[in-house]
């Protein structure tokens, strides 16, 4: 039986001061619950970089969240294109990946359409990830949903990871998603 893993795609400094003013922030907060909770319940997290060098390192208080979490630097546009990426999900026998992070309609979808095509299955946390402009976003979003991920929200795949609230790790996370 295959397992969760939470992906991080390119949310790095000069990429994030580019993207849409109005949704850049509850992304980054909402990204933050994720790796939150991931952490707390257990979940692998993978996180990437598109040319740090040009673009930046993760911003740092997602970094700083990520711990020793060491980032996949990429040139690709998909992370499935990156060295070891695909590798390293198969190691961690993930069956199903959720993607975060920017660009919606370019990174985010398609590691989106390589994984499908892999086989894994595909989340999208929609309100954590982002683009420079919201018609983009959401051309990104619907064309994900066609090929088959699943577009979902922060709360929704939080619940959906805990699966009961009899649990202290749902008293703990609850507490971020007020």
């Amino acid at each position: 039986m295959g397992r969760p893993v939470l992906v991080v795609v390119d949310v790095q400094e000069r990429l994030f001061n580019a993207m849409d003013a109005e949704r850049r922030d509850d992304m980054v907060t909402n990204v933050k619950i994720l790796v939150t909770a991931a952490r707390r319940l257990g979940v692998h997290i993978l996180t990437t970089e598109q040319y740090p060098k040009g673009l930046g390192r993760t911003l740092p208080e997602v970094r700083m969240l990520l711990e020793d979490t060491t980032p996949f630097e990429k040139t690709t546009f998909s992370c499935a294109d990156a060295a070891g990426f695909v590798e390293r999900l198969q190691a961690l026998d993930a069956d199903h990946v959720i993607l975060t992070g920017v660009e919606a309609h370019v990174c985010v979808l398609l590691t989106a359409l390589a994984l499908l095509a892999q086989g894994f299955r595909v989340s999208i946390v929609a309100d954590a990830v982002c683009s420079r402009r919201a018609a983009a976003m959401e051309i990104g979003l619907a064309q994900a949903r066609q090929a088959g991920a699943v577009v979902t929200g922060t709360e929704t795949l939080v619940f959906q990871l805990l699966g009961r609230a009899d649990t202290e790790a749902f008293r703990d996370l609850s507490k971020l998603l007020r």
